[in-house]
């Protein structure tokens, strides 16, 4: 039985490539590189912003990092002023939060988004106090793929982890969950597609957000 869902945000709740290729390009632009294409932001995020910017960096030949360093505090008052930028939820998400909702099964965000630009998104789009937990990255917890962030989230919630289903777009969250001891849905709406997600085993895959709720209600049929 599923009493706690756990989603990845870029990518699984919120359609953010834009703001993220945005934010990329502006600060790649300071140091006279880029721009880079949607379909490559989709590549390199996921790993949190520090990843983020190396390997943007070595798409245009900064093998050394020579920008490295001087990339980071830029790219963040970037996306500190752009991370709203063409923000949208995917379709049928509103529907599952709800579905979930009416249930009383619990909801929480774990990303390696900064925490600050997490909350922002989440509470712009879906308003301050619908979700149960909501953490980005921050000081203390370690970033996915470590599974610390994911069990701090089910302890604070009073949730055992068997009890927990773990959603997310990337090998990142796969891992995640995984090593959280919870069960894994892979959505194949976001920034990587199915070959990437099956290599991890994930226990389900779906192409729609009704797809989670026709295996919630599997699940729990009887239990509830």
């Amino acid at each position: 039985m599923y009493r706690l869902c756990i989603f990845d945000l870029d990518g699984t709740l919120l359609d953010t490539i834009g703001a993220l290729t945005y934010a990329t390009n502006k600060t790649l632009a300071a140091f006279g590189l880029g721009p880079i294409e949607p379909e490559q932001t989709k590549r390199i995020v996921g790993d949190g912003y520090r990843t983020q910017m190396e390997r943007a960096l070595r798409l245009f030949g900064d093998e050394q990092m020579v920008h490295y360093d001087e990339s980071l505090p830029v790219y963040m008052d970037n996306f500190s002023k752009y991370c709203m930028k063409d923000v949208v939820p995917y379709d049928g998400i509103p529907h599952l939060l709800a579905f979930l909702k009416e249930r009383g099964i619990k909801m929480a965000v774990f990303s390696n988004k900064p925490h600050h630009q997490a909350v922002e998104n989440i509470e712009a789009v879906f308003g301050p106090g619908y979700f149960d937990v909501v953490r980005g990255e921050q000081p203390g917890i370690p970033k996915k793929p470590a599974p610390d962030g994911a069990l701090l989230i089910s302890e604070e919630l009073g949730i055992l982890p068997e009890e927990c289903l773990y959603l997310g777009d990337t090998n990142t969250d796969m891992k995640t969950g995984a090593a959280a001891g919870m069960d894994t849905a892979g959505v194949l709406w976001g920034f990587r597609g199915r070959e990437e997600l099956a290599a991890f085993h994930p226990r389900y895959l779906a192409e729609h957000p009704s797809q989670i709720e026709a295996i919630i209600e599997n699940e729990n049929a009887g239990r509830m």
